[in-house]
C-alpha cells in the first residue's frame, strides 16, 4: 500500500512537533513520561536557581528543580523537586538553597534526618533553607570593613587638608632649611666619624696597652677583692664595737665622777685644794725672789747662816715706801 505524499507530510509535521514539546520540556526540566517522586519547598527567595537546577544529596544529583511558582496570598516561592534517583526523603528533611561554587547559579541541597522515620510522600511540603554562599559571607564581611576603610580615608582627607592649610610657603620654605642643615650637621658627624676612625687607628696601640693595664688593674683588684673577702671583717667590726661600747662606759664613768680622772674633774673640794696650793706656791716663789738669803745661805769660810726673827721678817717685807718715811 502506497502512502500518499500528505500522510508522509503530516506524520512528520506531528513529529517535528513532539520532538518540540519533548525538547522544550526536558530544557525546562520535565519529562513527557515523568512518574518520579515530587516535593515541594516553600521560599522567600530563590535568587539564582532555575527550573532544572540539580537537587543533591552529599554531593550526588538525586533530582531537579521542575518548576518554580508563586504563591498568591503570601507572595513567597513554590519550588517543585522532582526525584530522579529514588531515594526516601523523610518528612522533616530539610532542603536548603547553596551555591555548589564561586560561578554558576544556585541549587538544592537535601539534609535528611535519618532519625525520622516517618517517609513524605508524593507532593508534601519539605522545611526549606537558604544558606549563605562564600561570595555572600564574604561581602557581609567585607561591608564593615569596607565602611571602616572609608572613614579611614575621609579622615585622611581632612588632615591632609589640614596639613596642606598649615604648610604655607614660609613653612615650606622652612623645612627646606631644616632639611639642608640636617645635611649639613650629617656631613659633619660623617667627617667627626672619620677623624674618630683615624684616630683609633692611629692609637691602636696605645689603646690595646690601655686595655692590658686596665687588664692588669682589674686583676690586681680582683686579688684585692680575694684578699678583703679572707680577711676576718666580721670579727674586726666586732672588736670595734666592743671597744666603742668601752670607750663609753669610760666616758660614762668620768662623767660620774668615779676613777681618778672622774674624781679630778668633778671633786669641788680637789679643784679648791690645789687652787690654794698653787697660789702657795706662787706666794713661795715670789718670797723665794725678794728673800732668797732666807732658803739659800753660801759663806767661803764656813759661816753659819743667821736665824732670822719675825721683826727682821717684819723689816724686810716692807715696802719701799715705808722706807723712805
Amino acid at each position: 500500500m502506497k502512502i500518499s505524499r500528505e500522510i508522509k507530510t503530516a506524520i512528520l509535521v506531528l513529529s517535528a512537533i513532539m520532538l518540540f514539546i519533548w525538547g522544550y520540556s526536558f530544557l525546562k526540566g520535565r519529562s513527557l513520561f515523568d512518574n518520579s517522586m515530587k516535593y515541594y519547598v516553600l521560599y522567600d527567595n530563590v535568587e539564582g536557581l532555575t527550573t532544572s537546577s540539580h537537587v543533591t544529596l552529599n554531593g550526588l544529583v538525586v533530582g531537579k528543580v521542575s518548576k518554580i511558582t508563586i504563591q498568591e496570598n503570601t507572595g513567597k516561592l513554590i519550588v517543585e523537586i522532582s526525584m530522579t534517583n529514588p531515594f526516601d526523603v523523610s518528612k522533616s528533611t530539610v532542603a536548603y538553597i547553596y551555591s555548589p561554587g564561586l560561578i554558576g547559579g544556585k541549587q538544592i541541597g537535601l539534609e535528611p534526618n535519618f532519625a525520622d522515620k516517618e517517609v513524605a510522600a508524593s507532593g508534601d511540603y519539605l522545611n526549606g533553607q537558604i544558606r549563605m554562599a562564600f561570595t555572600d559571607q564574604l561581602g557581609e564581611q567585607l561591608d564593615p570593613l569596607q565602611k571602616k576603610l572609608e572613614l579611614v580615608l575621609e579622615n585622611a582627607n581632612k588632615m591632609l587638608a589640614s596639613v596642606n592649610s598649615i604648610l604655607d610657603e614660609k613653612a615650606q620654605q622652612d623645612i627646606k632649611n631644616t632639611l639642608a642643615n640636617l645635611d649639613n650637621t650629617l656631613a659633619n658627624v660623617n667627617s667627626i666619624t672619620k677623624n674618630v676612625d683615624g684616630l683609633v687607628v692611629n692609637n691602636t696601640a696605645k689603646l690595646n696597652t690601655t686595655m692590658g693595664n686596665l687588664s692588669n688593674a682589674s686583676g690586681n683588684f680582683s686579688k684585692l677583692s680575694d684578699s678583703l673577702t679572707a680577711l676576718d671583717i666580721t670579727g674586726t667590726f666586732a672588736k670595734l664595737e666592743s671597744a666603742s661600747n668601752n670607750i663609753d662606759q669610760i666616758i660614762g664613768g668620768i662623767e660620774k665622777g668615779e676613777g681618778s680622772v672622774g674624781k679630778l674633774l668633778k671633786d669641788e673640794e680637789l679643784y679648791k685644794n690645789l687652787n690654794q696650793a698653787s697660789k702657795e706656791l706662787e706666794e713661795l716663789l715670789s718670797d723665794l725672789k725678794l728673800n732668797p738669803k732666807r732658803y739659800v745661805h753660801f759663806s767661803l769660810f764656813g759661816k753659819k747662816a743667821p736665824v732670822y726673827t719675825p721683826k727682821e721678817v717684819e723689816a724686810e717685807v716692807k715696802t719701799p715706801e715705808d722706807s723712805t718715811k
